[in-house]
């Protein structure tokens, strides 16, 4: 059985009636790919502006929770809140 997604609500998992597919079918399924290569894959084009470089942090769960809270775009909002820090705190030369 599939697991909820955390961005689904509970009573709207439950009010999908899809039922299982019996084994015969699953049997003669096969990838989408190998049916028809002629579809593309799906490629990221080049980036728009300059890259952000990936990193681990640690963060109070308090703080994660808040942006996560928040909805998707968190890790881009934190990444807003710690350049408007960092342009503010600069010196001026």
């Amino acid at each position: 059985m599939k697991q909820k997604p955390e961005e689904i609500l509970q009573v709207d998992w439950d009010a999908v009636d899809s039922p299982e597919l019996p084994d015969e079918i699953l049997l003669r399924m096969t990838p989408v790919r190998k049916n028809h290569p002629e579809i593309p894959r799906k490629v990221r084009g080049p980036q728009k502006r300059l890259r952000k470089i990936p990193v681990s942090i640690r963060l109070s769960p308090e703080v994660i929770d808040y942006f996560k809270s928040e909805g998707k775009g968190w890790q881009t909002r934190i990444d807003k809140i710690l350049h408007e820090y960092v342009k503010s705190h600069q010196s001026v030369s």
